[in-house]
């Protein structure tokens, strides 16, 4: 320690400091850990998730696949159950449709309405959707129905989050 004294100006002055700095940090701290926290993030299980799906039993018919995987949001767990039509096109490429219609987000089915065979249809509103998700022009649908991303992993198929169509 210094044999000379503390002026009071001089201990005001370096306890004011001292107390806008904790001050300073507790409002800079969140905002800092904020912007860099996503980068520091530890990646998800993956982008891709799992269904009991083989490749191999895919036909030209769209068939639906039920998946099922788990989602964690903050500290709450939950199991999430998502639907895709998958077909296989002549080519032998796979396509994962979602089911969700692009008007008001009903359910579309394959091949559920007997006038209109071989097309998905919503029953909502009667929309409808070629083999390929593109929306049939005059009907609800303003949008074709989104595509999952594919991945085949040891005879299992393997479903992405949807994206926008990029098929039509």
């Amino acid at each position: 320690m210094s044999k000379e004294r503390v002026s009071r100006r001089q201990f005001l002055n370096y306890t004011l400091t001292g107390v806008g700095g904790f001050m300073a940090a507790g409002v800079l701290m969140p905002m800092l850990r904020f912007a860099i926290d996503p980068v520091l993030a530890a990646e998800g299980k993956g982008n891709f998730h799992a269904t009991k799906q083989k490749v191999d039993d895919l036909t030209e018919t769209p068939t639906r696949v039920d998946f099922t995987y788990e989602q964690k949001d903050a500290w709450y767990t939950s199991n999430v159950t998502q639907t895709a039509w998958v077909y296989k096109t002549k080519n032998g490429d796979i396509v994962a449709l979602s089911p969700i219609c692009k008007h008001l987000g009903c359910t579309v089915n394959w091949n559920a309405n007997k006038s209109h065979p071989n097309m998905f249809f919503c029953p909502c509103h009667g929309g409808l959707y070629h083999k390929n998700g593109k929306n049939v022009p005059g009907t609800p649908p303003t949008k074709p129905l989104d595509v999952y991303p594919v991945k085949v992993k040891d005879g299992y198929l393997y479903l992405g989050k949807p994206k926008a169509n990029n098929l039509v």
